[in-house]
């Protein structure tokens, strides 16, 4: 039986290769879409947070949640839950964008549970009560990753 193609990346994994909206949404091969963020891509934990917050200050909370989720990817074993909760409150924000109340209200609770464990120590100047407080009035205003900006670098590496 045979299969439909599917698309792959030069290492032969499947991959969805169709352009992709701000939101993440796959639109038609021939359409012009919104340039997707590099996965893989390590970074250290201030210049991942600084392009996060770029993204979803730029309304585009998909990509950042592809940033975090690559943070998460790298981390620590003892930072991995934190990563892993700020990339579902970057998806639960994509859903939240998208029109989809079930969906936003189920990430973004997980994701305030994965990060509460970091609330009285939050390493990399993370503000988690905030981003917790945010999750909890699910408004569709960006969060702020880190309370004091000067605590992360000021800009994140090109590419």
């Amino acid at each position: 039986m045979e299969g439909s193609p599917r698309d792959r990346d030069e290492t032969g994994r499947a991959r969805n290769a169709r352009p992709r909206d701000g939101l993440g949404r796959p639109l038609p091969y021939d359409a012009p879409g919104v340039e997707r963020q590099p996965e893989g891509v390590p970074r250290p934990p201030g210049e991942a947070l600084v392009e996060a917050q770029r993204l979803l200050d730029d309304g585009k909370p998909f990509h950042a949640h592809e940033v975090l989720e690559d943070a998460w990817k790298a981390a620590p074993e003892r930072e991995r839950e934190l990563w892993r909760g700020l990339a579902q409150l970057a998806v639960g924000l994509t859903h939240l964008a998208r029109g989809n109340a079930k969906g936003a209200h189920t990430l973004l609770d997980r994701g305030a549970r994965n990060i509460e464990p970091f609330r009285d120590h939050p390493p990399h100047g993370v503000d988690v009560p905030g981003l917790i407080a945010w999750a909890e009035t699910a408004t569709p205003a960006p969060p702020r990753l880190v309370a004091d900006p000067g605590t992360a670098p000021s800009s994140a590496p090109a590419g």
